[in-house]
């Protein structure tokens, strides 16, 4: 299969890096165009992926056509394809397109499916959110599911919780990366050389991500299984629930549902 990208941002690159990366497809499988020509060629060719002009070009080269434009550039941009991608799969990864826009600005009859990947994709370990509504014939959900699930956990949601799921997803990194850092500081301050404090940080969130995922165990049973009486882990978590810890991250995503 090979995927063409409108758009080439952040996350556009993220996908394309662990869709390579972990040999879903070739690097030469996968192209795609953006505004500037030149600063896409120096974000392409290093990963041998291809470079395009223009969306057209774009959309010739591929079978599935993934749409990573800003929200407000969608419509202009898959205005004048509307023809073009009617035999395409198209895959949006548009922040807060859904179905029913796509319904608006394609031809009828176009398989597209919208979706909220985040950056952790790019190394095999990220998660893709898609809305439940979709056309896609059964065939092509399941070539896209498996294409995918290259790159991490792909799970559905109904479209009203697409914006949230987002939001734990797509801005939770942004927060783990603040508590790694938070705790690397910590770990630095009591003599952990800094690379060392980072490395230590990282690994322990994947791999309690990784624990709760294999065993399906509850966050708070984990937390528990940590916890001896009158040991110096509940010392911490007691800290952590004084200075607020759960209540602040509730509101972090509060903050953000509240502004949609």
């Amino acid at each position: 299969m090979q995927i063409g990208f409108i758009g080439f941002g952040n996350m556009a690159q993220a996908l394309a890096r662990g869709l390579a990366g972990t040999q879903a497809v070739r690097p030469e499988q996968i192209g795609a165009c953006a505004r500037d020509y030149d600063k896409l060629r120096r974000n392409t060719e290093p990963d041998g992926f291809r470079a395009f002009r223009d969306a057209a070009e774009t959309v010739r080269f591929a079978d599935m056509v993934i749409v990573a434009v800003k929200p407000g550039q969608v419509g202009p941009v898959v205005g004048p394809l509307r023809e073009a991608l009617r035999h395409k799969i198209v895959v949006s990864v548009a922040a807060g397109v859904t179905f029913e826009d796509y319904e608006r600005m394609l031809a009828p009859g176009t398989q597209h499916l919208s979706t909220v990947p985040n950056t952790p994709v790019a190394v095999g370990e990220g998660i893709v959110v898609c809305e439940r509504r979709h056309s896609l014939s059964e065939e092509a959900w399941r070539s896209v599911e498996r294409l995918l699930s290259h790159v991490g956990l792909v799970l559905q949601v109904d479209t009203p919780l697409l914006g949230v799921a987002g939001t734990v997803c797509g801005c939770g990194p942004a927060f783990a990366a603040m508590f790694v850092e938070a705790l690397a500081d910590a770990a630095v301050m009591h003599g952990i050389p800094r690379a060392d404090a980072y490395r230590m940080a990282s690994q322990m969130i994947v791999g309690t991500g990784k624990l709760q995922l294999a065993s399906g165990t509850h966050p708070g049973a984990m937390k528990d299984a940590v916890c001896s009486p009158g040991g110096t882990t509940i010392r911490g978590v007691a800290e952590l629930e004084r200075r607020g810890f759960r209540g602040a991250v509730i509101d972090a995503v509060d903050a953000i549902e509240g502004k949609r």
